[in-house]
């Protein structure tokens, strides 16, 4: 590299998984190259899954997005396709090492847009210590899970993001994948079934679970012994760190639905460099540091992050240190069903999980909300 100053900015999300980990392997790579100045800024967790890509590539060279944006940076060359620019190797090696189907998950129109450094699905997790002070165990089907909500020991996120993506679930589970045909999001008998398992679960849960994200229901699992139970909600392995919260949360797969375990909506953060950056080489060198399994397994995930490369989902020394959250729940990440990125999808997963929020809270006619979804659904193919 030359001995010029060079200035990178990226744009993250504000959690210690998205912000610290990523701060910290600026920061080693600045050592490495100290010609090279790294800073990143963070912004909330909903404002990562809603601001346009293309908005936040005009002013950051580097940027964690969400992948469902995929599909629109194929088609609109916002941020760079890094197989053009990372060794061929390199980019097998990650494509082998993949979490599920976490890397795949950022491809489109034949090119690599993010690679997947973060890996994540919604999964399970518990308060062992109240469970085990009740005498309970952990649910292994649906209705045992059920039963558990009705001594009002269980929560899950009740956000409209959150509550779509657990439709998907349920309609995976039942044996249909979401947004297949070109009519309808899914099978009106399918798409019936999956709302009404929904609200028999959410009736039996505390009503503030409609304005709380993961990170808030792990907030209240932690700082609260009103809750020992969490079905699913993308994982934090941060809870389950000494330290990080006043209580340790233990990180599980979830319980069979339909006779098969959980199929959650896959989700996960990846590293892309925008198509405005002026100093390309340098951005994709970083890059290729952050997504090694040598930088994923120790600087990455020591600083709060939660990696994307799977040999550090079964290392040992990252699972010693979070009471088996990878090993635990690979298999649900494995499971994870890759949701739908075509162009116009993010228009439809921006306004579909509102009325399906709204009816788990009040109730209503699966129908109408179904015909409501399907035309939503219908624009969307045509953005």
């Amino acid at each position: 590299m030359s001995t010029k100053r060079i200035q990178l900015k990226g744009i993250t999300w504000n959690h210690s998984r998205g912000f610290t980990s990523m701060v910290a392997t600026a920061q080693r790579f600045s050592e490495l190259n100290p010609n090279v100045d790294i800073t990143w800024e963070k912004r909330s967790l909903q404002a990562f899954a809603d601001e346009p890509i293309n908005e936040l590539a005009k002013r950051y060279d580097l940027l964690i997005i969400d992948h469902p944006w995929a599909g629109f940076a194929g088609k609109n060359n916002v941020i760079l396709p890094l197989d053009k620019y990372l060794p061929k190797a390199y980019m097998d090696d990650l494509a082998e090492n993949t979490v599920g189907r976490s890397h795949e998950s950022y491809s489109s129109n034949g090119h690599q847009w993010a690679l997947a450094v973060d890996a994540a699905t919604p999964v399970a997790s518990s308060r062992p210590d109240i469970l085990a002070e009740k005498g309970l165990e952990l649910p292994k089907t649906y209705d045992d899970l059920l039963a558990l909500a009705k001594v009002n020991l269980v929560i899950m996120p009740g956000i409209p993001q959150d509550t779509l993506m657990n439709f998907y679930m349920m309609c995976c589970n039942l044996g249909e994948t979401v947004c297949t045909s070109k009519e309808h999001v899914v099978s009106e008998d399918i798409g019936i079934k999956a709302l009404q398992l929904l609200r028999a679960l959410a009736v039996e849960m505390d009503p503030q679970i409609y304005d709380w994200n993961p990170i808030q229901v792990y907030e209240a699992m932690t700082l609260t012994d009103k809750y020992a139970y969490c079905p699913w909600a993308y994982g934090y392995t941060n809870y389950s760190r000494n330290g990080y919260a006043r209580k340790l949360l233990h990180f599980h797969d979830m319980v069979k639905i339909n006779g098969v375990g959980a199929i959650s909506t896959l989700g996960g953060t990846g590293l892309a460099v925008s198509a405005d950056t002026e100093e390309i080489e340098t951005a994709m060198k970083y890059v290729e540091y952050v997504g090694s399994e040598a930088c994923q397994k120790t600087v990455f995930f020591d600083n709060g992050g939660q990696p994307g490369h799977r040999k550090a989902w079964t290392d040992e020394h990252t699972n010693s240190l979070t009471a088996n959250f990878f090993k635990n729940t690979l298999p649900g990440l494995d499971r994870a069903f890759l949701r739908p990125r075509y162009n116009g999808h993010m228009y439809f997963q921006d306004r579909a999980g509102a009325p399906i929020r709204d009816y788990l809270m009040h109730g209503g006619d699966e129908k109408e909300l179904l015909s409501h979804l399907n035309e939503l659904y219908k624009k969307s193919l045509h953005k």
